[in-house]
């Protein structure tokens, strides 16, 4: 269910704007992205484990947190991440 360090290595090489910015909105943005992904999946095949959906349900409100805060300092930064990650908003 989790990402792999590799993976998570990747996203911040991708979404960073330095090495090593696992800090910026737009980081965080993508990992929970990529976490969400997969947990949408494992509840796919587990309907019943109502224990991961609300750990799927705070993730995606917390990305819902981070999404508005860079909208109000970034829209042109907001506008490409959402677009790059495939977020309907």
């Amino acid at each position: 269910m989790s990402i792999t360090i590799e993976r998570k290595a990747e996203l911040v090489k991708e979404f960073g704007a330095k090495e090593g910015d696992t800090g910026s909105p737009s980081v965080q943005i993508a990992i929970l992205s990529e976490r969400i992904a997969n947990l949408t999946e494992h509840m796919k095949a587990h309907k019943q484990d109502f224990h991961s959906r609300r750990g799927l349900l705070m993730m995606v409100g917390q990305r819902r947190r981070l999404l508005d805060y860079l909208r109000g300092k970034n829209e042109q930064g907001y506008s490409a991440l959402i677009a790059r990650l495939g977020i309907r908003r």
